[in-house]
């Protein structure tokens, strides 16, 4: 089929045609269309995407929680193998299977140098940054700068690491958001100390990975909620020590399972005012409470200024799970290695591009973890 580009654009400049589902209209079903990729610059890396995970995230961008520039390929969980490298990229070669990061350390920036990567101002510049074509010239825009739903992407150096040989395929996809982040939010950014009280709001992919994230430090007392009681089972062998439905009595419950006190350290993983005040009052006087979920700027959270000083909590927010790729992915590989992280129990279905918006519907409905796709699978 033969286009008209627009005179502006130089479109030997964007040569790889690739299968992508292309998000055009908030809200809207997405269109599996073939994009063209730009080339690959000095220090890019071309990648064939092997296996990508649909994550809240993605849902938080396609209806609209998020902004995004449209057109958009979004899709950040993922693992693939290197196609083509630029010419200063010397440590990777056509082959190599890597994870893909949405955060990308710059090394130079305020907080790269001050042991705060996963802040990055540079890396999350890229975000607006267009990275393909549509077939009739326009500029498409990767979600949280990866755009993994499609056959292949290109992205820098620095936002791919290498992936053991005897690491599975999918275990690594799921390190590329769900896994490092609700662990390293246990880990890294609250640091939960052995033997405390743990409470986890939310069982997506992020948040059972925070259940198993409590089970690895040695929290005594994991108590999981959400809202959908058929996640119960998922919760306890993930390591929770209870389940509770997100009800009335919630609140209730966390304190008779604390010495009525509140838990130790608690992490809200769905991101909206209500859980996270919920998680606020079920948080110990002096306790801790981490926001990883991601909510609207629109939907605002308020506290009087005598509880922030009577209670005494501690509230952080968490991005990516204070994920320090060159340091901590070695840590997360040795704990699939060892069997310390259950990945697979985090996939509740599989498909291929086409299987996008019924997985988006999955997660909206609360049912289901985490959809793993294929794009190179059948259309």
């Amino acid at each position: 089929m033969t286009t008209t580009q627009p005179s502006s654009v130089d479109v030997d400049a964007y040569p790889h045609e690739v299968r992508a589902a292309v998000l055009r209209a908030v809200g809207e079903p997405m269109t599996v269309e073939t994009i063209r990729l730009k080339a690959v610059g000095p220090d890019d890396v071309r990648v064939r995407t092997e296996q990508t995970g649909v994550c809240h995230s993605d849902l938080s961008l396609a209806r609209g929680v998020l902004a995004q520039p449209l057109p958009a390929v979004l899709g950040h969980e993922a693992c693939g193998t290197v196609v083509e490298t630029g010419e200063r990229v010397t440590d990777l070669g056509a082959g190599q299977r890597v994870v893909l990061l949405w955060i990308t350390s710059c090394g130079r920036c305020f907080h790269c140098t001050h042991d705060e990567p996963h802040l990055c101002v540079t890396g999350s510049s890229r975000a607006g940054e267009p990275y393909a074509l549509t077939q009739d010239g326009e500029p498409v825009h990767p979600g949280l700068t990866v755009g993994s739903f499609a056959e292949q992407t290109v992205v820098p150096r620095g936002a791919v690491v290498p992936v053991p040989d005897d690491i599975d395929t999918v275990d690594a996809a799921l390190l590329g958001c769900a896994v490092t982040t609700g662990v390293g939010a246990v880990v890294s950014t609250a640091q939960v100390p052995y033997d405390s009280s743990v409470l986890v709001i939310g069982l997506g992919g992020v948040g059972l990975s925070v259940v198993q994230g409590a089970r690895l430090v040695g929290a005594s007392t994991i108590i999981a909620v959400d809202r959908t009681v058929e996640k119960a089972e998922l919760a306890l062998a993930a390591g929770a020590t209870h389940f509770l439905p997100a009800d009335d009595g919630t609140k209730k419950a966390v304190r008779a399972l604390t010495d009525g006190r509140g838990a130790d350290s608690a992490f809200d993983c769905v991101g909206s005012s209500r859980t996270i005040r919920d998680m606020w009052s079920m948080t110990r006087r002096g306790g801790s409470a981490t926001v990883v979920g991601i909510g609207g700027k629109d939907d605002v959270v308020s506290f009087s200024a005598l509880e922030l000083f009577h209670f005494a909590r501690t509230l952080r927010g968490c991005v990516a799970g204070s994920l320090d790729a060159a340091a901590d992915m070695p840590r997360f590989f040795d704990w699939v290695r060892a069997g310390d992280l259950d990945l697979r129990q985090l996939v509740t279905g599989t498909g291929t591009l086409t299987d996008v918006d019924a997985a988006l519907d999955e997660l909206a409905a609360g049912r289901g973890v985490r959809t793993v796709l294929q794009p190179g699978g059948a259309r």
